[in-house]
């Protein structure tokens, strides 16, 4: 199997002359069959396709993006070794962010039952730092990293079924049903979470909202 840290930019010659016509999911599809027969330049493609998607998606559960790229490798290689079995019967990407739904799940539960995850860690992380008080900035950037900082911790703070809804929702513009899928819930539950989770984010960013 190719190391999916090793993944370089795909040519355009690896797709298929029909590829331009293809949906984004159906070229999916078609890269997971030419997987399936341990196609790795098709492997690499898939990689580039949702790489930064799944490590955006994993850094912003965590609260820490050092160890982001680690778990989309996990994923990565669970897409990698499920290829043969793989049956379309939802969107790629439902099954692609269900992978990665049970690992940060089980890695947020192994870090809350070690007592790993602190705030200590969530201050490194790219999305969560406060402005350098150091450093001359216009207000203007100072108010947007501040409020940037608040959403991000805010976010963090959520139930881990919350926080993935929020983040799939707001950050990867995915549709409820698709939602519903990758949680493993009901279209009416997944927007009971949604709704619960921006009445506690409404709540915890007031101060900012009336600024």
């Amino acid at each position: 199997m190719p190391d999916p840290r090793a993944s370089s930019p795909a040519s355009t010659d690896d797709v298929s002359p029909s590829a331009s016509h293809l949906s984004e999911d159906d070229t999916d599809v078609e890269l997971m069959q030419r997987v399936a027969k341990q196609d790795e330049a098709a492997f690499e493609q898939l990689i580039e396709r949702h790489q930064h998607a799944v490590i955006g998606t994993v850094a912003k559960m965590l609260g820490n993006p050092s160890d982001a790229e680690d778990i989309a490798q996990q994923v990565f290689i669970r897409i990698w070794k499920s290829a043969p079995r793989y049956k379309p019967t939802a969107k790629f990407t439902t099954f692609l962010f269900t992978i990665a739904r049970n690992l940060v799940f089980n890695e947020s539960r192994r870090r809350s039952r070690k007592k790993e995850y602190s705030m200590d860690e969530r201050e490194d992380d790219f999305h969560l730092q406060t402005p350098d008080p150091q450093q001359a900035r216009p207000d203007q950037d100072v108010l947007h990293a501040e409020l940037q900082h608040a959403v991000d911790q805010a976010i963090a703070s959520l139930p881990e079924k919350q926080r993935m809804a929020v983040i799939l929702r707001r950050y990867e513009g995915m549709p409820y049903d698709e939602i519903s899928e990758v949680l493993g819930l009901s279209i009416s539950a997944v927007k009971s979470q949604l709704f619960r989770a921006r009445t506690t984010l409404r709540e915890t960013l007031q101060q900012y909202l009336n600024q």
